[in-house]
C-alpha cells in the first residue's frame, strides 16, 4: 500500500517547523497590537498560542524523525502541504480577533497573503488595526522566502516540469543532498532577501513614507505581494516612492540567484543570462507602448505616463500587484498589454509568479527551430538556453506545463462563469489568482476587491492561488496514482 512507502511522519515533522516558525511571526504581530494598545491583542495571541501548541505537538510526536532525509516523494508531500497548512493557521489571527469574522473571507486572504497573491476582500484596508494590517505583510513575507527556497533548491531536486533549467543558474548549490541544499540556500538567499527588504524601507522611510508603511510594503514588494496599508495602494505617495517601489519590484522579479552572482563579484555571469535579458526587453518595451499609449490617447504628461506606465508593467509582470492607476481606464490596447504581461509572469528563482519567462522563452527558440527544420530538413540544429543544448525532454516538458497551465485557467474561467460571475470578472479572477499578481479584470480590478465573489469562487480561487504558487505539478501529481505507487 502507498502508506508504507511513504514517511508521514517525517512529513508531519516538517509541518511542526512550519507552524512553529509561524507561531513566532504572529507573536511579533501581537507586539504590534500590544504597542498600539490594540483590544485585539488577546485574539493575536490566541492565534499564536494555539498554532505554536500544534506545531509543538506534531514536534515531540515526530522528533526522532529529525535527521531522516526526504526523498522525493516526501519533499512534494511537504511543499504541498506546508502551504495548506500556512493558509489554514494563518486564518487564525483573522477570526480570533473577529476582524475578518467569514471562514471563507478569511481563508481566502490568509491564501492570498501566503502565496504572496495579493488579492485581498477587504473593502476598507485604513480601517483595520495596525497589528492585522502587519500581519497581512508578514503573510507576504513569509510565503516570498518560501518560494525561494522551494524554487531554487527543491524543485531542480525533483525535476518538475523542466524547472531544472533555471536550477543550473544556482549552481552555487553544490549539495546533491537536499537538507544540506535547503539550509545552504535558506542561508544565502535570506541574506539577500533580509538585505532588500531592509534597504527598501529605509529609502522610502527617508523619502516620507512612514516607517510602519515602509515596512509593510516592503514585505511585499521583496515577495511580490501586494497588500497595502492603504485604500488605494501606493497612488498616494511621492513619485519618488514610486520609483523605489518600482526598482524593488523589478529587482524581486529576477531569479535570486542573479542576485547571488552579482553580491559575490560576478555580476557578468549575470548579463549572460538570457531569461535576464528577455525579461528586461519585455518590460522596457512595453514600457516604452504604454508611455506613448498614455501620453497620446490620455493626455498625460510626459514623466506621469512613463512613471504609470512602469509601475504598472513591473507591478504585473512580476505578480506584485500595487497601483498607482486604474488599467482599466486605459486604452483597449493597454488593457491588453496588461492581459499579456499577466500571462507571461516574472523570472524562474524569483518570488513572482505567472508562467515565467524563461519557459516562454524556451517556448519561442523551439518555434524558431521548428521554422528552421522546415526550411533546412538536413540541418542539424538544437534548442539552446544560455549556450547549453537542450534535449527533448527538457523542452517538451516546458511545453507541456505551458500547455497544461492556459488549459487549467481555460477551465477555472468555466468554472466561474458556471457559478454566476462574467467573463471578464471570470478571466481576471483565475488569471490573477493564478499568476499570484492580485488585481484583475472585470469587477476585481485594481480600485476593487473579491469580496462581493461566492463563498465558492473564494474557495476556488484560493485552490488556484496554490496550484499558480506552487507551478501546479507539485499539487496535481498528489492525485495521480503512479505517485504512490512510485
Amino acid at each position: 500500500m502507498f502508506w508504507k512507502n511513504t514517511n508521514f511522519a517525517l512529513i508531519l515533522h516538517y509541518i511542526s517547523l512550519i507552524l512553529l516558525f509561524e507561531s513566532l511571526f504572529m507573536l511579533s504581530a501581537a507586539a504590534i497590537a500590544a504597542g498600539y494598545r490594540e483590544p485585539i491583542l488577546s485574539g493575536m495571541l490566541g492565534a499564536a498560542l494555539v498554532t505554536f501548541s500544534v506545531g509543538l505537538l506534531f514536534y515531540f510526536l515526530t522528533r526522532k524523525f529529525r535527521n531522516q532525509e526526504p526523498g522525493r516523494r516526501e519533499s512534494l508531500l511537504i511543499v504541498s502541504a506546508g502551504w495548506f497548512f500556512l493558509g489554514f493557521f494563518g486564518t487564525l489571527p483573522y477570526l480570533l480577533t473577529g476582524t475578518i469574522p467569514h471562514v471563507a473571507n478569511a481563508l481566502f486572504e490568509s491564501v492570498s497573503g501566503f502565496s504572496t497573491t495579493g488579492s485581498s476582500i477587504l473593502t476598507d484596508v485604513e480601517a483595520m488595526p495596525k497589528s492585522i494590517l502587519f500581519w497581512r505583510s508578514e503573510t507576504h513575507w513569509i510565503g516570498g522566502i518560501g518560494i525561494i527556497v522551494m524554487v531554487i533548491a527543491i524543485m531542480p531536486f525533483l525535476k518538475v516540469s523542466g524547472i531544472q533549467l533555471f536550477g543550473s543558474e544556482a549552481s552555487i548549490v553544490v549539495e546533491e543532498r537536499i537538507v544540506p541544499k535547503m539550509r545552504y540556500v535558506a542561508r544565502n538567499f535570506g541574506i539577500i532577501y533580509v538585505g532588500f527588504t531592509v534597504a527598501q524601507t529605509l529609502l522610502m522611510w527617508i523619502a516620507g513614507m512612514p516607517l510602519f508603511d515602509s515596512v509593510c510594503h516592503s514585505f511585499g514588494t521583496v515577495a511580490t505581494g501586494g497588500f497595502s496599508t492603504q485604500n488605494d495602494s501606493i497612488a498616494g505617495y511621492s513619485p519618488v516612492i514610486q520609483y523605489i517601489v518600482t526598482f524593488f519590484m523589478l529587482i524581486a522579479g529576477m531569479n535570486f540567484s542573479l542576485h547571488f552572482l552579482l553580491f559575490t563579484g560576478r555580476g557578468r555571469q549575470m548579463w549572460k543570462n538570457e531569461e535576464w535579458r528577455f525579461y528586461l526587453i519585455i518590460i522596457f518595451g512595453v514600457v516604452a507602448l504604454l508611455t506613448v499609449t498614455l501620453f497620446l490617447k490620455m493626455g498625460m504628461p510626459l514623466e506621469a505616463a512613463f512613471r504609470d506606465a512602469s509601475f504598472q508593467v513591473v507591478t504585473i509582470i512580476t505578480a506584485t500587484g500595487f497601483a498607482t492607476d486604474d488599467y482599466l481606464l486605459w486604452p483597449i490596447y493597454g488593457q491588453l498589454l496588461i492581459a499579456m504581461l499577466m500571462l507571461i509572469g516574472a523570472s524562474a528563482g524569483s518570488t513572482g509568479g505567472g508562467v515565467k519567462v524563461i519557459r516562454h522563452l524556451v517556448a519561442l527558440k523551439k518555434i524558431r527551430h521548428s521554422f528552421r527544420r522546415l526550411i533546412y530538413p538536413n540541418a542539424v540544429s538544437h534548442v539552446r538556453y544560455n549556450g547549453r543544448v537542450l534535449d527533448a525532454e527538457q523542452v517538451s516538458g516546458i511545453i507541456g506545463f505551458i500547455i497544461f497551465y492556459y488549459l487549467i485557467l481555460v477551465g477555472g474561467i468555466l468554472f466561474l462563469m458556471a457559478v454566476g460571475l462574467d467573463a471578464a470578472t471570470s478571466f481576471g479572477s483565475v488569471a490573477t489568482t493564478m499568476a499570484g499578481i492580485g488585481p484583475g479584470f472585470g469587477t476585481v480590478g485594481p480600485v476593487s476587491n473579491f469580496a462581493h465573489l461566492p463563498d465558492v469562487a473564494k474557495y476556488f480561487l484560493c485552490l488556484t492561488m496554490i496550484l499558480g504558487r506552487l507551478e501546479i505539478y507539485p499539487v496535481v501529481i498528489l492525485f495521480t496514482p503512479w505517485f504512490w505507487k512510485a
